[in-house]
């Protein structure tokens, strides 16, 4: 995606209650609400504490309660999705919508959490044909990594807050970022990690 948009490094937005559901009650969704909409597989995190900088990938999994496999639907204000690197951010990270999966507990066994999120794996289907390939470690070689990340950017940053209990953090795109259209089904399978396959029906 970097490539893609000519980013040389991360960026970040907000979601809100409005544009965050569960992916199970949302079965469906609507596209006409969104500008040039893209789906985006992600990994995300529903903390329990707040992290701090100094914190090591240990002690940064003892600040996550649960984590979950979802969507982005993510989009563009500029024509065709032609913009540059300040343009996204003014665009709040093209954020559209999170649809979160289940969520999957992260205490019981979290030094295979730690290991599996560097290297599983990903494929992203649109109405049953593969259409992209993607991994953890595409994330900041891990999107725990993504997560430290952000919370050191905050932690420099005077306008916005830490991070805190309670948070829900989308951790960034496993695979390029692909155009959706109504009728379509999208489908995530992933290996390597044990979260559930994840779908989405657009209308």
């Amino acid at each position: 995606m970097w490539k893609v948009f000519g980013v040389t490094s991360p960026v970040w937005g907000y979601t809100t209650s409005h544009t965050t559901h569960e992916l199970a009650d949302m079965p469906v969704m609507a596209l006409n609400e969104f500008c040039e909409p893209r789906i985006e597989p992600e990994i995300m995190f529903g903390l329990g504490a707040a992290p701090t900088p100094a914190m090591d990938d240990s002690a940064l999994l003892d600040c996550i309660e649960w984590i979950a496999l979802g969507y982005e639907i993510v989009q563009s204000i500029f024509p065709d999705w032609k913009f540059s690197a300040v343009d996204t951010v003014a665009a709040n990270g093209v954020h559209g919508a999170l649809l979160v999966g289940k969520h999957h507990d992260m205490a019981p066994r979290k030094s295979e959490w730690q290991r599996e999120l560097s290297s599983f794996e990903v494929e992203l289907f649109c109405d049953g044909k593969p259409v992209q390939r993607g991994s953890g470690s595409l994330v900041l070689d891990s999107p725990l990594k993504a997560l430290g990340h952000l919370v050191k950017l905050l932690a420099d940053d005077r306008d916005n807050p830490p991070l805190r209990a309670g948070d829900v953090i989308s951790t960034g795109t496993l695979t390029l970022a692909m155009p959706v259209k109504p009728g379509e089904r999208w489908t995530t399978t992933v290996v390597g990690i044990p979260l559930e396959d994840i779908s989405i029906q657009f209308s």
